[in-house]
C-alpha cells in the first residue's frame, strides 16, 4: 500500500510569517495621451496579494511618490463601464477597511531597503508607463533585489522598467534574458475599444528594438508568465496570480 502525505501551507490565523514581499505600485498621474487620471490596475495588486497572503507571506506596499494611490477606473469592479465587474477578488479586498487604509497612505519606494524583503513584485496599470520608465530610484531598487538572487517580478505595463534598467555592471538587466509584458496585440484591442491610442508607446515594440534579449508573448489576454532565473515577468492583468505563484515557488525552494 502506498501512503501519500500532503502538507500544503495555508496562512491560517496564528501561523507564523514565512517572510516579506515588497509590492510597488504607481502613484496617481494624468495620461498625456488620454487626459485620464491613471494609477495601478486593481487585479494586478489584489490577485498577487491574495496569493502571497495565502502562502503565508507578509506584504508591504510602496509607491513611486508615496501617499494615496488610485486604481485605474476600468480596473475598479464597481466602475460603471463594467469592464472589471467579474473581479471578485478586488471587490472583496475593497470591502476591507485595512486594505483601503493601505491605499490611503503608502510609503515612497525610497523609504525602504531591499535587505528587509525576500522578493519584489511590480504592480502594473496605466500609471507605470509614465512613472516607472526612467525612474532611476525604482531601477536601483529592482536591480538590488535581482542581483541579490531574490525573486524579482514585474507584470503587464510595469515591465516597462526593464526597457532601461541596468545591472551594476552597466548591461541591461534583460540582456540574455527571456521575458514578457503587455503585447502589441493587446494594446491594439484596448485602443480599438476606446477609439484612441491609450499608451504613449508600446512595450513589445520597444523591447524588440533591444539587442541580446528575447521578448515573448502568448495569445492576447491569456495567463502567461516567464521565469528566467530569478527574473519573473507576466504578460498582463490575467497573469498576476500566476506570476505571484512563480515568486512563491522560488521562495519556497
Amino acid at each position: 500500500m502506498t501512503i501519500v502525505e500532503q502538507n500544503e501551507y495555508v496562512h491560517f490565523h496564528g501561523a507564523p510569517s514565512k517572510g516579506k514581499v515588497l509590492m510597488v505600485a504607481s502613484s496617481p498621474t494624468i495620461s498625456k495621451q488620454t487626459g485620464w487620471p491613471i494609477g495601478f490596475w486593481a487585479a494586478e495588486l489584489t490577485h498577487p496579494l491574495y496569493v502571497f497572503q495565502e502562502a503565508g507571506y507578509e506584504i508591504d506596499l510602496v509607491s513611486t511618490e508615496g501617499g494615496k494611490i488610485e486604481m485605474d477606473a476600468y480596473s475598479n469592479p464597481l466602475d460603471e463601464s463594467g469592464y472589471s465587474a467579474h473581479d471578485f477578488i478586488s471587490l472583496g479586498y475593497m470591502q476591507r477597511n485595512s486594505f483601503n487604509q493601505i491605499l490611503e497612505n503608502t510609503k515612497k519606494l525610497t523609504q525602504v531597503s531591499a535587505e528587509d524583503y525576500d522578493a519584489i513584485f511590480l504592480v502594473g496599470g496605466q500609471g507605470p508607463m509614465y512613472t516607472f520608465r526612467g525612474n532611476t530610484d525604482l531601477e536601483k531598487l529592482f536591480v538590488s533585489f535581482y542581483e541579490s538572487g531574490k525573486p524579482s517580478a514585474a507584470v503587464c505595463h510595469s515591465t516597462t522598467l526593464l526597457l532601461e534598467a541596468k545591472t551594476s555592471g552597466g548591461d541591461l538587466l534583460v540582456k540574455g534574458k527571456t521575458w514578457t509584458g503587455f503585447a502589441d496585440a493587446e494594446e491594439q484591442f484596448a485602443d480599438a475599444a476606446v477609439g484612441m491610442q491609450i499608451q504613449p508607446y508600446r512595450i513589445e515594440t520597444e523591447a524588440r528594438k533591444l539587442k541580446d534579449t528575447n521578448f515573448k508573448v502568448a495569445a492576447p489576454f491569456s495567463s502567461y508568465v516567464i521565469a528566467d532565473g530569478n527574473l519573473i515577468t507576466g504578460q498582463q492583468q490575467n497573469s498576476g496570480a500566476a506570476t505571484a505563484k512563480m515568486v512563491v515557488a522560488q521562495l519556497n525552494k
